[in-house]
């Protein structure tokens, strides 16, 4: 959410930074404005009729002691409820039509990044080579499936389209690469957590995906709770909403913390004929870096999470490239997202592989999540990131088709043998 005194202050320059991310939302802002005045208004009215009603309420026994006519006194009190209960039913419709338009305004884009969409995004660095085989390279469909690696039939057989299944030493090798991310972070001083993978509507609304995008997770009927429940997409989405509502102590920044879960996602399935396979789907496994930190600190821990991305992909050995997102192409809830891309033969490009991305205060404001200053003693929202670190579901296909042989064989990437009994070479 962003920051009403913000918004205030300079309307014109949150439109401006909302427009280089390509969201029109010059009308929304206007009545955001409207509805804030309207509602000040009305407070103040309201606290006026009541300041009113109170003294009056306490003249009554000195009038009718003094056998004053007390009819005016009564009529007036009447007026006051009358009036009071107007206001607050209307303030109320006021606060809550104010309230969504807010939580449906996105992020605004940090001010260093280039204006419009994904065609505006710029390649920072590249590390190693592309992969160039002096064979015809099989694509990772039929490389997991002649190494009886993933079930894609069965899959798709129990769970319908954009399911798989990891068997045998396809299993092991997924495990091994989730066991080889949390190591890492582990050694690095994040705290672990296993989440729930069902979530309340709430989790969604602080992290900045509900409303706009609530239709797009797979919710839950529960007949005995009429709550909404979702299955989660991502680990962030649980884990900004950890300390919602509760004020940290500056001592408890920075709080650094990753999960796994699977994640769930309904707006996968692309038909692409470059995508079949492990690239898009609607279940894959993901471990997810979160950090809350002091505003002062936010570029800092921003910088050291790509670090860690980057590091789990170099050191699997690939290729990859990290890419700066224009406006347009950071999520609604993000003020800037790194990508780290990583080259899929078979695709004749790259795929990200994870999502670096600070929200600022904006997951904070929605979620009511405050740190006390020690000098001051007052509060202050915390800043919020997240990165992946990683997903599976595009590492392992581009990990089977970069370290294929000629013979159909894929070379095992030494960081994971450790995890697999020494193996080196599936095939």
């Amino acid at each position: 959410m962003l920051d009403i005194k913000r918004i205030k202050d300079d309307p014109a320059a949150v439109k401006a930074a909302l427009h280089a991310r390509e969201a029109d939302c010059d009308a929304q802002i206007d009545e955001i404005l409207a509805l804030d005045a309207k509602r000040r208004a009305l407070i103040l009215e309201t606290e006026t009729d009541k300041a009113e009603q109170n003294r009056v309420s306490k003249e009554i026994p000195v009038l009718k002691k003094a056998g004053q006519d007390l009819a005016p006194v009564f009529a007036r009190m009447t007026e006051l409820k009358a009036k009071i209960a107007d206001n607050d039913r209307v303030l109320a419709e006021t606060e809550s039509a104010y309230h969504e338009l807010m939580l449906s305004l996105p992020n605004l884009p940090d001010a260093d990044l280039q204006p419009g969409g994904k065609e505006n995004n710029e390649p920072l660095r590249y590390y190693g080579t592309p992969h160039v085989f002096d064979f015809e390279p099989k694509h990772h469909v039929d490389l997991c499936t002649d190494l009886g690696l993933i079930d894609y039939e069965r899959g798709a057989k129990l769970a319908g389209a954009g399911f798989w299944i990891y068997m045998g030493a396809g299993a092991r090798l997924e495990w091994a690469l989730l066991n080889y991310f949390m190591d890492c972070h582990l050694r690095d001083g994040y705290e672990m957590l296993i989440l729930p993978h069902m979530l309340e509507y709430r989790c969604g609304e602080t992290a900045g995906q509900f409303p706009k995008f609530a239709d797009e997770v797979y919710k839950i009927e529960n007949p005995t709770d009429s709550r909404m429940h979702f299955m989660l997409p991502t680990a962030e989405t649980a884990l900004a909403s950890l300390h919602r509502d509760e004020i940290l102590s500056e001592a408890d920044l920075p709080r650094k913390l990753f999960a796994y879960t699977p994640c769930f996602r309904r707006e996968a399935g692309s038909h692409r004929a470059d995508e079949r396979g492990m690239v898009r789907g609607h279940q894959f496994n993901k471990i997810e870096l979160f950090q809350y930190t002091l505003p002062e600190k936010s570029d800092e821990a921003f910088a050291e999470m790509l670090g860690k991305a980057e590091a789990l992909v170099r050191d699997l050995g690939f290729h990859f490239r990290t890419v700066k997102l224009a406006a347009g192409d950071c999520s609604a809830s993000m003020a800037r997202t790194y990508d780290i891309e990583i080259q899929i033969p078979s695709m004749n490009g790259y795929k990200e592989v994870s999502s670096v991305s600070s929200a600022r205060d904006y997951q904070a404001r929605r979620g009511n999540i405050r740190f006390r200053r020690e000098a001051s003693g007052k509060t202050e929202f915390v800043h919020t990131l997240n990165a992946s670190g990683l997903a599976t579901s595009r590492i392992f296909p581009a990990m089977v088709e970069q370290n294929q042989r000629a013979d159909g064989s894929v070379v095992v990437p030494e960081v994971l043998r450790k995890y697999l009994g020494g193996l080196e070479i599936l095939k």
